[in-house]
């Protein structure tokens, strides 16, 4: 298994790299979305970019908390 990098540094720019290209892979993935299932409000393209900021949170407290 490899281990996590010594500097914080790398370590914030991966998650910052991480949720960069989440964030666009969401918003575009939502606005496919409402456009295949075309309810007449943007629904999808709110919530999956949501739902990823709220994973991503939990995922930096878990791994920069102290165990």
């Amino acid at each position: 298994m490899k281990e996590r990098p010594n500097d914080p540094l790398m370590q914030y720019a991966g998650y910052a790299a991480q949720l960069a290209v989440g964030l666009g892979l969401a918003v575009w993935g939502g606005w496919w979305a409402d456009g295949k299932i075309n309810i007449g409000f943007p629904l999808l393209i709110w919530l999956l970019p949501l739902l990823l900021l709220i994973g991503m949170m939990i995922k930096v407290v878990k791994d920069t908390s102290k165990k």
